[in-house]
Parts: C-alpha cells; sequence; structure tokens
C-alpha cells in the first residue's frame, strides 16, 4: 500500500558526508531523509517505510548562511568516569565552545514523496496493512506527526499533508546528481554501514524502485 506526503520548507540542509567541517547540501532530499520524515509522523516497529520516489516540485535553488555550532563533543571516557562516581564536569559551554561554520543550503524547498510500507518481524498478530493504512491516513488529515519533521536539521522544520492528487505537477529538470546517501544499513549493529546510490533526476522525479544500492 503506497501513500504520497507533500513536504515543504524555507531551507533544507542534507549534507554531504564527505564535506564534514562546513556543511555542503546534497541538490536534492535523501531517501534517508524521506523515509525519516514519514516515521516523524508515524513509527511503529511493525513496519518499515520504504521510498519509491521522490518528486520535485520547486526549481533546486542554493544559498550560503553562517551557522553557530560548537567544536566539541562529549567524550564517553568522562561519561564511564562519572558513572563510576568520579566528580567530572559533563557539559559542553556553549559560550567558550562555539564555532562559526558556513552551510550551503537549499532554499525554498518543495517535494512529494511517494513511498509504501514492509511490515517487519515486530509485528504483532493485530497488525495488518489496512490497519497501518488507515493510521497514516488518519494522522496525515490531523497533521498529527510523533515530532516535528524537518528537512536534514532540525532548525529546518517541514510541514506536510497528504497529496489529494492523480498526478504531480513536477520542475523540468532533468539531472545526473551522482552518488547520493541511500540509507544506512544496520543490519550489523556493530558496523553500521552507509549505503549509496546513483541519483538521477528525469523531468523533476527521483525513481527508487529499481536502483541499485552500493554498500
Amino acid at each position: 500500500m503506497s501513500v504520497k506526503v507533500e513536504v515543504w520548507s524555507d531551507y533544507a540542509c542534507f549534507s554531504r558526508p564527505e564535506l564534514k567541517s562546513e556543511r555542503y547540501s546534497y541538490e536534492c532530499i535523501t531517501p534517508s531523509a524521506a523515509r525519516g520524515i514519514l516515521e516523524s509522523i508515524y513509527f511503529h516497529r511493525g513496519l518499515r517505510w520504504e521510498i519509491d520516489k521522490i518528486y520535485i516540485l520547486s526549481p533546486i535553488k542554493m544559498t550560503n548562511i553562517r551557522r553557530n555550532e560548537v567544536k566539541s563533543k562529549l567524550s564517553n571516557t568522562k561519561a564511564r568516569s562519572a558513572m563510576t562516581g568520579k566528580n567530572i564536569d559533563l557539559y559542553i559551554n556553549a559560550a567558550s565552545d562555539i564555532q562559526q561554520r558556513s552551510a550551503t543550503v537549499l532554499k525554498n524547498v518543495h517535494y512529494v514523496i511517494e513511498a509504501h510500507f514492509e511490515m517487519t518481524n515486530n509485528a504483532n498478530e493485530s497488525d495488518n496493512p489496512g490497519k497501518f493504512q488507515d493510521i497514516m491516513r488518519r494522522r496525515l488529515k490531523k497533521g498529527q506527526c510523533y515530532h516535528q519533521p524537518y528537512m536534514g536539521c532540525r532548525e529546518f522544520p517541514a510541514k506536510f499533508r497528504k497529496w489529494e492528487f492523480e498526478t504531480v505537477p513536477t520542475v523540468d529538470i532533468s539531472k545526473d546528481l551522482g552518488f547520493m546517501l541511500y540509507d544506512m544499513d544496520y543490519s550489523d549493529t556493530e558496523n553500521i554501514r552507509p549505503m549509496f546510490f546513483k541519483a538521477v533526476i528525469e523531468h523533476g522525479v527521483i525513481d527508487l524502485e529499481n536502483c541499485e544500492v552500493y554498500k
């Protein structure tokens, strides 16, 4: 069973993993970010969202901004020491640790996400596809979500609603985006690996139904 969800925001940043210190966004939402938006609307251990197509409804525009970030992170070693009773400060002083970084982000993004879900082994006996489909439909109609969906970064909240029309008026753009992050492989929790695919926009649509995934 499939669903189409319209999402849009003033800004978005789907960071390329090879550019970590200075954020640089992909030119389009990634499948993993699209899945995250759907999971923020309706998540259940008995299902997993699979992204089929991404429709681009607005031209690709990028802009530069500067963001305040902290330059360090909490240490696992300090956390373990604190758990044993040692008197260690477990915090980051943002005032002294602040660092301003440049980011190249997307502007005025607008997509329609077409997806379906697969049942998982964690589903209960009372769970079934029709039940999940009805719950998702009701949540979209009421605008409900477990947490605010966002476009790559939490400071870029996304608005959403169910796409009610048969066709999607995409922008007329065809472009090879190269390799893009597809998702993370959690089959081995000790060795979580990224997965990539060859992203190609054809007349405003990225088709993920038969794409080849590389690990």
